[in-house]
């Protein structure tokens, strides 16, 4: 599919190209073949106007850039004189087969095609002057012209079909990522949901075999109830996911006390760290107003530190800093002790169902947390990152405060 999307895109912009060079030639042509008309009919209007000085090189011969010839008929259109020293008039008959062919026609100016001639007629009292002029130059210089056209609508052709390629992999690109990632969504989400599935049927199928004890249906039917859970947590941050993904999703938001959220937070996960014998430590400013859902702002704090929970050496402490940026941003800081990350894998900590080998073990999660954090910052105009030094890792949340 992306495949042919990026073909698809190239053939547009080649149509586009291909459009506009068939124009911008044609008006090219076009303006050139009337300049050269224009001049040719002048200069046979100005021989017309000055009939006595043909022949002689005379300062108005001199002004004449093409083969013309002249000829002036009688009253009874017969040919009384000619003039031109350009073609050989001493053959009357094709002297007369020009003239009546312009007499039988009724336009003052015209074109002979079969004389590869333009004619002038040019009425006086008593006679008629018709001036003659080769065409030849003209239609060599609108040959050569088609031929310059062409050579160069060939060049600009190839070369904007280059270039249309390297666009279209560039302007492509985003949408064979998000494909790619979106298919890797579907497989991994089903893989997840496949485990639990499995749990939740072999179970079921247990329970309705004959001769099951009561304490066995007692912990089979708490296993199908604690699987399920499982999948609707997973289902609920599928759909979190999706909600952030959904630009009309995003609420209208308020000020909030950031530093409240991060104290409240703190507060409520300092059991949770206690049992599991870690420290949590929460420092910096208490108080720092920022645009947003107070409901989300607290979710990414929680993510933040049940993150830090999960993967912190035993008996490490977690330090939580929120301080501010200048006079418009904040920044928070959730640290812990904890297994490096490589710096490979620092990129991708943020995509959906992403675990590193060493670092990310599944410790009863999905790898959904972080890229759902991701989202609420990005919603509140914010950016999340995070850093592995010397045995610490640190993620980092700015924010622009209210």
């Amino acid at each position: 599919m992306i495949k042919r999307l990026r073909w698809k895109f190239v053939l547009i912009n080649m149509t586009i190209v291909t459009i506009m060079l068939c124009v911008i030639f044609s008006l090219l042509y076009s303006f050139t073949r009337v300049d050269l008309e224009n001049k040719s009919i002048a200069m046979m209007r100005s021989i017309a106007d000055n009939p006595a000085g043909q022949g002689s090189p005379t300062e108005q011969a001199l002004q004449v850039r093409l083969p013309y010839f002249t000829l002036q008929l009688g009253q009874d259109r017969e040919i009384i004189a000619t003039g031109g020293g350009y073609y050989d008039l001493s053959n009357q008959q094709f002297l007369q087969q020009v003239a009546q062919a312009v007499l039988d026609t009724h336009g003052p100016v015209g074109v002979l095609e079969e004389y590869n001639l333009r004619f002038c007629r040019v009425m006086t009292p008593g006679n008629q002057t018709l001036v003659f002029a080769d065409m030849s130059s003209e239609q060599a210089t609108l040959q050569n012209l088609v031929r310059t056209c062409i050579f160069v609508g060939v060049v600009s052709f190839l070369v904007f079909l280059g270039l249309s390629v390297l666009l279209a992999r560039w302007a492509v690109h985003p949408v064979e990522q998000a494909w790619r990632e979106q298919k890797q969504f579907v497989a991994d989400a089903s893989h997840e949901l496949k485990t639990p599935l499995t749990v939740i049927t072999t179970n079921a199928e247990l329970l309705q075999q004959p001769g099951v004890d009561e304490q066995a249906r007692e912990r089979l039917s708490g296993n199908v109830l604690g699987t399920a859970r499982h999948m609707r947590t997973l289902l609920e941050q599928m759909l979190e996911l999706a909600k952030g993904d959904h630009p009309s999703s995003q609420a209208a938001y308020q000020p909030v006390d950031f530093g409240e959220v991060v104290s409240h937070e703190a507060l409520a996960y300092e059991a949770v760290f206690f049992e599991e014998g870690l420290e949590l430590e929460s420092r910096g400013e208490t108080s720092v107003s920022v645009l947003g859902d107070p409901v989300e702002l607290r979710q990414v704090v929680d993510i933040l530190l049940d993150n830090a929970r999960k993967y912190s050496n035993p008996g490490g402490k977690t330090v939580m800093t929120l301080r501010r940026e200048g006079r418009r941003k904040c920044l928070l800081a959730v640290s812990n002790p904890g297994p490096e990350i490589a710096p490979q894998d620092l990129p991708h900590l943020f995509q959906r169902f992403y675990r590193s080998d060493r670092v990310r073990t599944r410790s009863g999660s999905f790898g959904l947390g972080l890229a759902i954090a991701q989202s609420m910052v990005q919603r509140h105009r914010g950016r999340i990152w995070a850093q592995s030094r010397q045995g610490v890792n640190t993620f980092y949340v700015e924010l622009p405060t209210a």
